[in-house]
């Protein structure tokens, strides 16, 4: 693996791993967010046990990290790697941010699950595929008020939204993190999946205690 890779692994990983949530909620009600509700740092989370507007500038920016690891890594192609396609290297920085979101270094490897930074390197790999999963996304949740269930449909659609929607050259590579991703995504959900099963899965805007 040459050096440009690994710098382009390293940065998207580290860019990937600011933990928004935990840091919002640390500065501005100087409380530990992994200490309430699901014990989680991303934006449903931060919503619940720390505000609307937390809640709001946690998904924005998990989303805009992801983004901007997946156009880097796609910038920084041409000049760092130019025999690879683009399109792959763009993959790498995507997986790697979103690793670093779910498996932070600065919070002992246990960080978010990966839907709002999965979509901002969504919207860079595949913009119209990303723009319908959320569209499922937001459909679940209007029907059933399961955000867990909206996560999981929506990174499953994903995928199969890509295949038709992405035009041109599709390497293996860019399709298997398309893949991969949404499999970590769904993964990361596996105790949601479980609540879910068994009926008993929080509704959004229902109390935790409910």
């Amino acid at each position: 693996m040459s050096a440009a890779s690994l710098l382009i692994i390293a940065f998207s990983y580290l860019l990937g791993s600011i933990p928004v949530g935990y840091l919002l909620v640390r500065v501005f009600k100087k409380q530990d967010i992994r200490t309430f509700g699901s014990g989680n740092i991303g934006a449903t989370n931060v919503l619940r046990s720390g505000g609307k507007g937390l809640g709001a500038a946690t998904f924005m920016l998990d989303v805009a990290k992801g983004a901007l690891a997946a156009a880097l890594g796609a910038w920084l192609a041409a000049w760092l790697l130019p025999d690879w396609p683009a399109r792959n290297v763009a993959a790498l920085a995507a997986l790697c941010a979103v690793i670093g979101h779910m498996f932070p270094v600065w919070l002992g490897f246990k960080g978010g699950k990966g839907v709002a930074t999965g979509f901002g390197v969504f919207l860079v790999i595949a913009p119209w595929a990303a723009l319908s999963a959320i569209g499922v996304f937001a459909v679940i949740v209007a029907i059933t008020r399961y955000v867990s269930l909206a996560s999981i449909l929506g990174a499953a659609s994903f995928p199969i939204f890509a295949w038709f929607f992405v035009h041109g050259d599709k390497p293996a590579f860019f399709v298997a993190v398309q893949i991969i991703v949404s499999g970590l995504i769904i993964v990361k959900h596996h105790a949601n999946i479980g609540r879910l099963l068994s009926g008993t899965e929080n509704r959004f805007g229902t109390p935790k205690t409910a």
